[in-house]
């Protein structure tokens, strides 16, 4: 009799073996489905990798900080433009005390036609 619960043993041994290796291709097979399916779900939804995000990253840090030295850069620009402006719009010289001048002069001793400042002309901003 114990030739034969010894063969009994053996017999359900063999065949949770077998049950162990059904089980474990069947999860095999499950992972695999489960990837491939996950992976066209990605594709589809345009995800896009952290490689290529990490560097659109990069690129628009880089992009914030040229544009922040542009802003200074034109604000500086503009601060000269306005005190060369200002500069050119002031008197060149005090007004002269009113005289009594030649017939037909403004007050102050000019003649109405002429002016104390050259009118100022384009301003191009590439010439600073």
């Amino acid at each position: 009799m114990v030739q034969t619960t010894n063969r009994f043993f053996d017999e359900v041994a063999r065949l949770m073996n077998d049950a162990a290796g059904v089980a474990q291709g069947v999860r095999r097979e499950f992972e695999t489905l489960f990837r491939s399916q996950a992976e066209r779900w990605l594709r589809d939804l345009d995800v896009v990798k952290r490689e290529e995000f990490e560097a659109v990253k990069d690129m628009a840090r880089i992009a914030r900080e040229e544009n922040e030295a542009l802003k200074t850069r034109v604000a500086a620009l503009e601060a000269t433009l306005a005190g060369m402006q200002a500069r050119s719009a002031a008197p060149a010289a005090p007004p002269a005390p009113p005289s009594s001048g030649p017939a037909g002069a403004a007050p102050g001793g000019s003649f109405p036609d002429s002016s104390p400042v050259p009118p100022l002309g384009p301003i191009n901003p590439g010439s600073f």
